[in-house]
Order: C-alpha cells, then structure tokens, then sequence
C-alpha cells in the first residue's frame, strides 16, 4: 500500500539534504521536479485539485515505492497547511528537521544575501530581527525573506502538525542526522522502510551557501539565545532530551 509523506521544514534546516536521503532510498519516491517545491498545501486553489491531480503531476516516475514524499519548506510556517494536506491525503507521515536557530537564521541571512533579496550586513540585519519583522513582497516569495529569528521558534510552528497527525509528526535534528548511518537508519525504520539501507555520500553538503559568513558579535550571539530560550526549551519538553546546540 502506497502512503504519503510530507517534508514541512524547516527552512535552511537541512531539508534538502533530508530529501536527498529519502530519495536514495528504494523504497521512496520524491516529487519531480524538485525545484521549484510543490508547495501544493499552501493554496486553496491546488489544494481543490485532489489527490489523482497531486500523484499525476509530481509523482509520474513513481513504480513501486512505498512511500511518495514532498518536500516544501514553507509548509511548516503556514498553520492551515496540516488542515489542507489531510483534506487530500488523510494521514501521511509528517517529518521536520530542524537545527541550531542561531545557526538557522545566520544560514537564512546568508540564503537571502545569495539570492538579492538582503543588502544589509548580518549582524544589523539580526540586530533589527530582535525589534521587528521586515516587510516583505508576497508576490516575489511564499513565505518571507527576512524572517531570521520567528523562523527558530519551532515549537510553536510545529503545533498544528502535531495537533492534526500526532501520531504520524516525526523530528528529526540536523545535527544528529548529518553523517550518522545508525540517525538515518533510524529514521527510515521510523519512516516504515528498510533501516539497513545505507545512502552514498550522507555527509555530503547539499544546497550550501555561496555567501562569505561574518563571525557574531558575542553581545548578539547571547542576545540570540535569550531570544530563542523559550522555545527551545519548549522544544526540549517536546522531544524528551537535551537540545545538541549552545541554549546560554
């Protein structure tokens, strides 16, 4: 039996090289073309065009593989993206990947810088992030350039996942994934699929950025964590164990 599964972010957390792993498997099959993401649950417009619709258009090279994944960042920031994606697939599976925020929005800033969407240096971009939201084109991006810092707070992203598919959201973190044969075995039983299956090249960078990074002002790296401190504690409760980044 054939079954879903959508990658929902986050952005700049890895999820292309997560996506490269899911689709070395025999057993998954990821949406073609890749780029640009489907990005099908953030429209009520693509959401109405059901599930025949949605297999046909991204899933055509499929044979036999279990599993049919999407990947699409931007879902995990929109909150009635859960609701439209059960509408049309019932239960997928759900699966975040997440990373150090602070790692996540100076990738962000340098994601944005790459592709002209950022002028300003990385430290005054997120010195203004910790007063206030930039304004953005909405008909230029799906979801905003410049959301350095709202972007880490994953706990609260991740409640409508949670809420609509308690039983089939599944985390997993950068940093404990990149390079593990026993992390990525171990999502791929998660997953359903065969565990023992071992990808090429799984500590290879996948999207990295072309931007030189500047190093953070130690003042701004303590301000950054006293920003994301409920957050990441929250997400601590979530999974059950201690975060692999700097919380203080």
């Amino acid at each position: 039996m054939t079954e879903h599964l959508l990658v929902v972010g986050g952005q700049r957390c890895g999820s292309t090289y997560l996506a490269s792993l899911l689709d070395a498997h025999p057993d998954i099959a990821m949406a073609s073309p890749s780029r640009p993401e489907p990005k099908v649950f953030l429209s009520e417009e693509d959401t109405s065009r059901g599930l025949g619709w949605y297999e046909r258009t991204f899933f055509g090279h499929a044979t036999d593989e279990r599993l049919l994944g999407e990947k699409s960042t931007s879902y995990l920031e929109d909150p009635q993206a859960p609701h439209r994606a059960a509408r049309v697939l019932g239960e997928p599976k759900i699966l975040a990947v997440l990373r150090d925020p602070v790692a996540r929005a100076v990738s962000n800033w340098r994601f944005s810088t790459d592709n002209g969407y950022e002028t300003r240096p990385l430290g005054e971009a997120l010195e203004a992030n910790l007063d206030r939201s930039e304004p953005w084109d909405d008909g230029s991006t799906s979801v905003s350039p410049f959301a350095y810092l709202e972007r880490g707070r994953y706990a609260t992203m991740l409640e409508p996942w949670r809420a609509t598919f308690p039983s089939s959201t599944h985390i997993v973190l950068l940093e404990e994934l990149r390079g593990s044969p026993t992390a990525i075995g171990e999502l791929y039983a998660a997953l359903g699929v065969d565990p023992s299956f071992v990808p090429e090249d799984i500590g290879r960078p996948v999207n990295a950025s072309r931007a030189r990074t500047p190093p953070l002002p130690e003042e701004l790296r303590v301000r950054l964590w006293e920003y994301f401190a409920e957050s990441d504690a929250r997400l601590r409760a979530l999974l059950g164990k201690d975060l692999p980044w700097a919380t203080t």
